[in-house]
C-alpha cells in the first residue's frame, strides 16, 4: 500500500487530489490529509474512505515548522512508510505594493511561510522516507511563479522561491529515484483568491483575476495526480502558461501586456 500526505487537503484541489487518488487506488492507498480545519479533513477523509481508502488525519499549519515535521512524524507512526508528498497548502494574496503600507509588511512574510517555506518544512522532514521508498515529491506552485503579476508580489515570489527550490532538489534527488514534480496551475475554480489577502493582510473576499475560462478543480487534480504518476519534472497546465515561458524570453513586453490583462480593471496599477 501506497501512502501519500497531502498538504492543503481540506477542499480546493488538495481535496480532489485526496478523492481522485482514492477512487482510483481504492484499498491500496493511504492518505494522510493535513490542513489546519479538522472538521473539513474528516469530510474529505469520509469521501475517500467511502472508495476504500484508508485515511489519517492531521490538523497542520505548515506556516509554523513544528507543525510539518509532527505530520511526517506522525504518518510514519500510524503507517511506517512515506512513498509521496503533495505539498499543497497555501494562500493568496492580492495587493499592490505601493499600497502596502509599512506597518503591514509582515502579512508578506506570512505568505512566504506558508507557500514557500511550509513546502520546503515538510519536505526536509518527509525526505528520509521518500528516498527509502524511491517516491515522489509533488510542489503546487502557480503560473504565477512562472510569470510575476502585478497585484501579486508576495504571491509571486513566494511561488518563484518555491519552484526555484524544488528544480534544485530534483537534480539532487536523480542518485536517490525520487521524482519532483512542481505542477504550475493557472486560474482554478477554487476559494483560494476570495481568501486570500489585501493591502492589509485581511481577507481579501473576491478574487482579482479574471476567471472566464478558469480551470475545473478536478481537471487540475487530474493533471497533478498524472504528473507525479509519471515522474514528470514539471506540469505547466494551460496554453498560455506554456507560451508565456517561452515569450518570457523573446518578448518580455507582450508577457508583461498578458500578466496585466489577467488582473482585473480595480486591481490593476493605476
Amino acid at each position: 500500500m501506497k501512502i501519500i500526505v497531502i498538504t492543503g487537503a481540506s477542499d480546493g484541489i488538495g481535496a480532489e487530489i485526496a478523492r481522485q487518488l482514492a477512487a482510483s487506488h481504492k484499498a491500496e492507498v493511504g492518505l494522510v490529509l493535513a490542513a489546519r480545519k479538522m472538521a473539513a479533513l474528516q469530510a474529505v477523509a469520509a469521501q475517500c474512505e467511502a472508495f476504500g481508502a484508508q485515511t489519517h488525519c492531521v490538523p497542520t499549519d505548515v506556516g509554523v515548522r513544528e507543525d510539518c515535521a509532527s505530520l511526517m512524524a506522525q504518518t510514519v507512526a500510524k503507517f511506517g512508510r512515506i512513498d509521496g508528498l503533495i505539498n499543497n497548502a497555501g494562500i493568496s494574496a492580492q495587493a499592490l505594493f505601493e499600497e502596502v503600507a509599512a506597518d503591514k509588511l509582515g502579512w508578506y512574510e506570512d505568505v512566504m511561510r506558508v507557500n514557500h517555506w511550509g513546502s520546503v518544512w515538510c519536505t526536509h522532514a518527509a525526505l528520509p522516507y521518500l528516498i527509502t521508498a524511491k517516491g515522489s515529491v509533488v510542489a503546487v506552485s502557480s503560473l504565477a511563479g512562472i510569470v510575476g503579476v502585478p497585484g501579486r508580489t508576495a504571491y509571486s515570489a513566494s511561488k518563484f522561491a518555491q519552484a526555484g527550490f524544488f528544480e534544485a532538489l530534483r537534480t539532487e534527488m536523480i542518485s536517490h529515484g525520487v521524482s519532483v514534480t512542481t505542477a504550475y496551475p493557472g486560474v482554478v475554480l477554487t476559494q483560494i483568491r476570495q481568501h486570500g489577502l489585501n493591502a492589509n493582510g485581511e481577507a481579501l473576499g473576491s478574487s482579482g483575476l479574471k476567471e472566464d475560462g478558469a480551470m475545473t478543480v478536478d481537471v487540475c487534480a487530474r493533471l497533478i495526480i498524472d504528473g507525479m504518476n509519471t515522474r514528470q519534472r514539471e506540469v505547466v497546465m494551460t496554453g498560455k502558461g506554456k507560451l508565456g515561458r517561452w515569450l518570457k524570453l523573446l518578448a518580455p513586453g507582450l508577457v508583461e501586456k498578458m500578466a496585466l490583462n489577467a488582473v482585473k480593471t480595480e486591481f490593476q496599477p493605476k
